[in-house]
């Protein structure tokens, strides 16, 4: 009795085994629910509100927050429309929700734009998964046919996308603009689309393309004036005075030179001290520290420098008041405390090397520059230095504003449209804005899927409708009928107006290039539906794996 017993549990328990149990069901649920409640907060913030939508708050996710303003448990605010700037101020706790953070991040890197788009995108798929995991499809089956899928969603981008040259600066100026519209400075979009534009130009290296690098921007902010005031300088500009106090404050023909050693008298180790115990022994350090300053500076004047920037030092000042008394005898302006990560910068700007010690200042290690000013600009002043004769590749872009909150977001929106422009130098393509190349890769898929037959034919439809959720959320955000909308959109693309999309502007549907409105193919490219293993089965749970 007892043998036909143990043998009926073990027959049970062989049953059992072969049964999901309900843990890793419920991390799963657990997952996407906590990511969809975080594309909530995003969704309604998703294109270019209008009818004063951008004044609508979540309150039902007990945040405050709206579409432009971020307060701090601190107090402090921040006025953005950028969604990886949102994500950063939240602090999220859930794993699930932390990955969709790292993925809005990683499409700020990669491509400048679309933060927002990437996690909408990925909420639309985890709703898809959802739905297919209740109809018993097994989490590794979807993994495998939305990762065909996607494959085949960069195809079809590749078929719809248009081919540019850079050397068209009204259609680069174009999707620079597509880029502002949506920001809080979009009214200054014009102004600072073709500053973008000429800065990424500028730094071009012909043949060199794909090594376009944005750290050869370099962008300064300076409070006071409007964000009309922006400019762009093909120079460098140090944001801090000359130190002189009756030096130079214009010199023309510069000769300068960069030192990274300083011009003050040296201090002991940490752990020691120098005693003094008469005025004698007084006297005679300080003769001894008045002419060590006095021999670099005879040296920097028989060098002929007249214009000598100084690296910011830790240890003790850069350059002592003494030494500047020195200096501004004969008459050489000096700019210090220059950052350690400004050193490549300046040294790529100004065609020169630094120079670490004395012995090595000499006028071969010297650039010549046209001008070096002291300017006025809002309530500061700054240093320009133009027309180096060894200049590199860079450029400087001065972004001005009323206040802090505006200059932070107009620094913000600028990267943004220096971001799109390095994406179009490095992938010279374009697809229409306003929905258009979701719901036509969508359309197309369906098309696919129809072809195919058993699961994949079931998560590569599914795949294909969650892409809808771009033009279905662009309609309801501009406070139109998403429905009819998406509908109205479908039709029309199934006729072949590949272009066509949601014109926010209008509130219609329109063709998107004629209206102006491109997106650099990156975007679109870089989107999780290509580029985004977005499940990974381990254990039966889904996981988010961004792949770069």
């Amino acid at each position: 009795m007892t043998a036909l017993s143990a043998a009926g549990d073990a027959g049970r328990s062989r049953t059992v085994a072969y049964k999901d149990k309900s843990k890793p069901t419920d991390v799963r649920t657990s997952n996407i629910n906590a990511a969809k409640l975080f594309v909530m907060l995003l969704a309604y913030k998703f294109g270019t509100q209008r009818n004063g939508q951008n004044e609508r708050k979540s309150c039902e996710l007990k945040i405050s927050l709206d579409m432009s303003r971020i307060q701090s448990s601190n107090g402090e605010v921040t006025i953005t429309n950028d969604g990886a700037t949102i994500l950063k101020q939240i602090n999220v706790i859930h794993p699930a929700a932390k990955m969709l953070v790292e993925l809005s991040r990683a499409q700020d890197v990669e491509a400048g734009d679309g933060t927002t788009s990437v996690v909408v995108i990925a909420g639309a798929l985890l709703d898809a998964a959802e739905k297919l995991l209740q109809r018993g499809i097994h989490p590794t089956a979807i993994s495998e046919s939305f990762q065909r899928a996607a494959a085949l969603a960069l195809n079809i981008l590749n078929e719809i996308s248009m081919p540019i040259e850079i050397t068209n600066r009204e259609l680069l100026i174009k999707c620079a603009s597509t880029s502002l519209n949506s920001k809080v400075v979009s009214q200054q979009s014009s102004l600072l689309g073709p500053l973008a534009v000429d800065a990424v130009l500028r730094i071009v290296e012909p043949g060199r393309e794909q090594a376009c690098n944005l750290s050869d921007i370099k962008v300064i902010k300076q409070l006071g004036g409007t964000v009309e005031d922006t400019e762009l300088i093909e120079g460098i500009v140090f944001p801090q005075r000359s130190s002189n106090i009756s030096g130079p404050k214009r010199i023309e023909k510069a000769k300068i030179g960069f030192i990274q050693f300083c011009i003050s008298p040296p201090k002991t180790d940490m752990d020691h001290n120098v005693v003094i115990s008469d005025y004698a022994a007084m006297d005679r350090v300080l003769k001894e520290e008045r002419q060590y300053i006095l021999n670099i500076v005879k040296q920097i004047k028989k060098a002929g420098c007249n214009v000598l920037l100084v690296q910011k030092s830790i240890l003790r000042d850069a350059v002592s008041d003494l030494a500047l008394h020195f200096l501004d005898k004969i008459k050489c302006m000096v700019i210090k405390d220059i950052e350690r990560e400004d050193v490549e910068f300046v040294c790529k700007s100004l065609g020169c090397r630094p120079i670490a010690s004395l012995d090595h200042f000499v006028p071969e290690n010297l650039v010549v520059a046209d001008m070096v000013e002291e300017v006025g600009v809002g309530g500061g002043r700054m240093v320009k230095v133009t027309g180096a004769q060894n200049a590199g590749l860079t450029v400087t872009l001065l972004v001005k504003g009323s206040n802090k909150l505006v200059l932070e977001e107009a620094e913000r929106s600028l990267h943004d449209a220096l971001c799109v422009i390095r994406c179009l130098v490095r992938k010279r393509a374009l697809v229409a804005g306003g929905g258009a190349p979701e719901i036509e890769v969508a359309l197309k898929l369906a098309a696919l899927a129809n072809t195919l037959e058993g699961i994949d034919a079931i998560c590569t439809r599914a795949y294909a409708n969650a892409l809808e959720i771009i033009p279905f959320t662009l309609a309801e955000n501009a406070g139109l009928n998403p429905i009819q909308t998406v509908t109205e959109l479908r039709n029309r693309h199934a006729k072949g107006e590949t272009s066509t999309g949601i014109n926010v502007r209008k509130g219609a549907i329109t063709d998107i290039l004629e209206e102006k409105l491109c997106s650099h193919f990156w975007l679109p490219h870089k989107h999780p539906y290509v580029d985004l293993e977005l499940f990974y089965c381990s254990g039966s749970v889904i996981i988010f794996s961004p792949v770069h």
